[in-house]
């Protein structure tokens, strides 16, 4: 997989469907339908979960994705790295492909970023 290539994981994403790739944050975001339901990173590929769902992931020794920062590393307990046997095996991976687009779907929304500022003009005076 040569990162920055958007369709190296057409054959891994066959079964599940089309997934389209944007760069993020020194990453990229793994979309279906403009949901994002996973993240690439140092080429290692993570999918959101839930609460009941990361049980899954815990059980295959699976880490929570982990964004470095320099006041120190962000976990993010949402999304989880897929078990390798996956990379192997599509039709597996397109089940949690599945599971992780229907949470990614439902999953509230981020906070709202603040619209920009609008200049206030000074109108004339008579």
């Amino acid at each position: 997989m040569a990162a920055g290539d958007p369709d190296r994981f057409d054959d891994l994403f066959a079964p599940f469907g089309t997934v389209t790739v944007r760069r993020m944050f020194g990453g990229e975001g793994l979309y279906r339908d403009n949901v994002m339901f996973g993240i690439v990173f140092e080429e290692r590929i993570y999918f959101k979960t839930n609460e009941e769902g990361r049980q899954a992931f815990i059980a295959e020794g699976c880490v929570p994705f982990v964004y470095p920062m320099k006041k120190g590393d962000i976990i993010s307990h949402n999304y989880y790295a897929l078990p390798d046997r996956l990379y192997d095996n599509p039709d597996e991976l397109a089940e949690w492909a599945r599971t992780a687009f229907a949470v990614a779907k439902t999953a509230p929304a981020g906070k709202k970023r603040r619209g920009a500022v609008k200049k206030k003009t000074a109108g004339k005076r008579r």
